[in-house]
Formats: C-alpha cells, sequence, structure tokens
C-alpha cells in the first residue's frame, strides 16, 4: 500500500485475515474530535473559493478568460510551491506558530486583489497581489490529518476511516465552496465572493490554531541542523505528479463549466453543474470508506486513476449543460477514491516529523496542477470555445495515468522493499504473506496486510 521499490511477483496477494472496518460514528467519538474539525471545515472551505472567485472577479473586471485563469494559476501555483515548505513549518514549529501568520498576510494580499481588479489593474499587478494570497492559504487539510495520525497512530482501523472521512470532507467542500461563491458573486457583486472567502480563512484559521490540545508533537531538526525530508521518498514524488493530473482536472473543469454555462446563457448554472462534479466524487468517497478493502492500495490506485481518465474523456462532446452535468458526475465519481488512496499510500513513506509535510506536498501538487489546468483551459476557451477547455482533463489525468503505470514499482512501502530483499521475505511473498521485522529508522513499520498495526484505508488486499 505504499511507495518505496519494486516489490516481487506475489508481494500483494491477499492475506488470510480480512481488514478490520470503523464507521464514522465510531470515529467522531474520538475524543476531542471536535474542537477541531468544526474550525478546520470553515477555514477550509475558502480553499474551494479562492480560485473560482479570482476568476469570477476578473472576468467580470477584465472580460478575458485567459487573463482570469492566468491570474488564478498565479495564487495556485504559488499555493503548490509554499504550501509544502509550510507544512514543514508546521511539523518542525507547530501548527499554530504557522497558522497565525498565514491568515494574516491571507487577508491582507486578499484585499489587495480586490481593490485592485474593479479599477481595471494591469496583470501583473493582479499577479504581485495572488501569489502571496495563494502562498499564505492555510494548510487545514494535512494538518487536519497529521492530527489524525497523531492521535490515532494506535488504532489502525480507526485511521483507515479517518483519511476517509478527510477526503469525503474535502470533496464536501468543493461542493459548497464553488456553489457559495457563484451566488455570492452573482447576486452580490464578485469582490463579495473574496471577501466571504478571506473572512472564513482568517475566523476558522484562528480557531483551529487555538485547539492546540488536539496538535500533533513539533519534531525540531536534529542535532546536525537536519530533520526529516517528505520529498525524499520517490515514491512520493511520483504520487505528487499524480495527483498534479487530477489538479488539472479541478482546474480546467472550473474554468471550462463557468465558459460553457456562459455560452448558452445560463452563467448561474456554473457552480450546480460544478458542485454536481463534485458532489459525485463526495459521494464515491463516502462509500468507498465503507469498503473494507482487501485489494491491494497500489493496485486500487491504477484502477481508479484509469476509471477517472475515462470519466474525463467525454467530457468535450457534451452538447448541452444536463448532458454536461451528467458526464461530469461520473467524472466525479473517480476523483475521491483516487485522492483517499493516494493519502494512504504516502503517510507510509515518511517519518512522523515530515508527514505534515507529505500531505500538503500532494496537496500542493493538486493547487499546481489547477494553476496549469486553469492557464491552459482558459486559453483554448478563448481560442476555440468553451468545449475546447474540456480537453485539458483528459490530457492531464492521461499522463498521470502513464505515469503511474510506468513507474508503478515505486509504490511500494520501504518496510515492504526490506522484507522482500530477505531470502525469508522473498519466500513469504511467494506464499502471499508479508514477513514481519524492524523497519527502517524514521519510517512507520509494517505488518501483514489486513492486520499490522499500519493498515490504513484500502490498506488490504484484494476486494
Amino acid at each position: 500500500m505504499s511507495p518505496g521499490t519494486p516489490a516481487p511477483a506475489g508481494l500483494d496477494t491477499a492475506p488470510a485475515s480480512a481488514p478490520a472496518r470503523v464507521g464514522y460514528a465510531a470515529l467522531l467519538r474520538t475524543p476531542g474530535s471536535w474542537t477541531f474539525l468544526v474550525p478546520a471545515f470553515a477555514a477550509r472551505l475558502p480553499y474551494a473559493m479562492l480560485s473560482l472567485g479570482i476568476v469570477l472577479l476578473v472576468l467580470d473586471t477584465h472580460g478575458s478568460y485567459g487573463t482570469a485563469g492566468a491570474v488564478a494559476a498565479v495564487s495556485a501555483v504559488a499555493q503548490a510551491l509554499v504550501g509544502p515548505q509550510t507544512g514543514r513549518l508546521a511539523d518542525r514549529y507547530g501548527q499554530a506558530a504557522v497558522l497565525l501568520p498565514s491568515v494574516a498576510v491571507h487577508a491582507v494580499s486578499v484585499a489587495a486583489l480586490i481593490g485592485l481588479a474593479p479599477g481595471h489593474a494591469p496583470a501583473w499587478a493582479l499577479f504581485a497581489a495572488a501569489a502571496p494570497a495563494g502562498a499564505s492559504v492555510p494548510q487545514i487539510g494535512a494538518m487536519v490529518r497529521a492530527r489524525w495520525v497523531a492521535r490515532l497512530s494506535d488504532s489502525p482501523a480507526t485511521l483507515n476511516t479517518a483519511f476517509a472521512f478527510e477526503s469525503v470532507t474535502d470533496e464536501f467542500t468543493f461542493v459548497v465552496g464553488p456553489v457559495l461563491a457563484t451566488a455570492i458573486a452573482t447576486t452580490v457583486t464578485p469582490s463579495a465572493a473574496l471577501i466571504a472567502e478571506a473572512a472564513l480563512t482568517v475566523a476558522g484559521g484562528l480557531a483551529f490554531a487555538a485547539q492546540r490540545r488536539t496538535a500533533p508533537a513539533r519534531h525540531p531538526r536534529t542535532a546536525d541542523g537536519r530533520g526529516p525530508s517528505a520529498l525524499s521518498s520517490p515514491g512520493v514524488r511520483l504520487l505528487a505528479g499524480a495527483f498534479l493530473g487530477v489538479g488539472t482536472v479541478f482546474g480546467a473543469m472550473q474554468v471550462s463549466v463557468t465558459a460553457f454555462a456562459e455560452s448558452v446563457g445560463r452563467a448561474g448554472a456554473s457552480g450546480t453543474v460544478y458542485g454536481i462534479f463534485a458532489g459525485g466524487s463526495m459521494l464515491a468517497g463516502v462509500l468507498y470508506g465503507l469498503v473494507a478493502w482487501r485489494r491491494p492500495a497500489r493496485s486500487r490506485m491504477l484502477g481508479c486513476y484509469a476509471l477517472l481518465v475515462l470519466g474525463c474523456s467525454t467530457l468535450w462532446a457534451m452538447p448541452n449543460l444536463t448532458a454536461l452535468s451528467v458526464a461530469g458526475l461520473f467524472c466525479g465519481l473517480a476523483i475521491a477514491p483516487t485522492l483517499i488512496t493516494g493519502y494512504t499510500l504516502v503517510e507510509t513513506l515518511v517519518a512522523d516529523g515530515a508527514k505534515t509535510e507529505a500531505f500538503t506536498w500532494l496537496t500542493g501538487a493538486i493547487g499546481l496542477g489547477l494553476a496549469v489546468g486553469s492557464t491552459v483551459a482558459g486559453q483554448l476557451i478563448d481560442a476555440g470555445g468553451p468545449s475546447a477547455g474540456f480537453l485539458v482533463p483528459v490530457i492531464g489525468a492521461g499522463l498521470g495515468l502513464v505515469a503511474l503505470v510506468a513507474l508503478r514499482g515505486l509504490l511500494v512501502a520501504p518496510r515492504d522493499t526490506a522484507a522482500a530483499a530477505s531470502p525469508a521475505g522473498v519466500q513469504a511473498a511467494d506464499d502471499g504473506v508479508r514477513t514481519d521485522g524492524p523497519a527502517p529508522a524514521g519510517t512507520a513499520s509494517r505488518a501483514p496486510e489486513g492486520s499490522g498495526p499500519r493498515q490504513l484505508v484500502g490498506a488490504g488486499t484484494g476486494h
């Protein structure tokens, strides 16, 4: 279920025992969980509002999808590049120490963007405001996952459900966020959508930072000045590349759906259509998290990603909003299972002092893909109309699938690789059983799939 190096044939075969399953109700009874979940939801909702809010504002003031997409892309690129560094600082100095300055910078930057756009400021000025706005987006999703890991490391079945719950929550914010941003922008003003985004970021971020009792322990640098690095794992780098492809789907969908709805005279429906797309993902995530999977996560990652490419392949040919909504629904059904499995894999690759950073690399890759997707889609829409923008999701996701298939041998945990390298490990692999033994320093220990203390969401073999 995790990246590392190639595994021998048979390593992913099913164990004798079935993996445990814990429901969402049991997860939410975890002591202290509600104290950080509620403010976290308020703080992560703006993440789904910022990009679309920028597009709607700049489109209203400058009249170009290309410019709007480019400004949103600058924000997303800044978030993708700075986010992992923010995660590393949170691992080292604590989440509150990072959140407090982040929300302050974010509020000022968004205010600057709101002030510049209505005055028809040049693109470079909008870029200058959008960059710090994106760079200062609080990495709430990664921080919440790090809190679950810290609290549930001795309860793998519950941690399984926690990862699924977080991906469903992410998808729910992508249902509510675009609809909320579109509703505010169309009924009030586009500027008001970004004002709401900034207000939620500040209020939710400060409330989340105040919950220090549930925060994970800090992991300062060692005596030689070094600390664990998530990006040192080739499997993390591969998953980040795959999530980059998922991000292109998000970015291109936001811009292309908005353009398509406007072209048929129903601009206000764009949030609903995008919400259906995200709603399909949320529904799939809920159901996915309820299954005690036995098939290995590596196999499921490839299968879910292939379904995503298949779903994206029909978007460009849809003749009307109804057909586009249906196609978007089926496309969205593959999103959450792909993300859940990816976060499951990456958690096992890194030491405790690099988990927040690892999660932010995946989140940042989505943001970077969103930037690329929205920019390219905006340019294609300006040149060839709304349907041209829908070519971006299938191309971006298709490239991600090629990378996963070609380098799938990296999606094996270091613990599994070490076990397989020994004669006993090779024999166990031939018998379809994972060996036991000490894990390398700084890595999550691994036990037989479906039974050991590090089995996570979908970390079993064979469903």
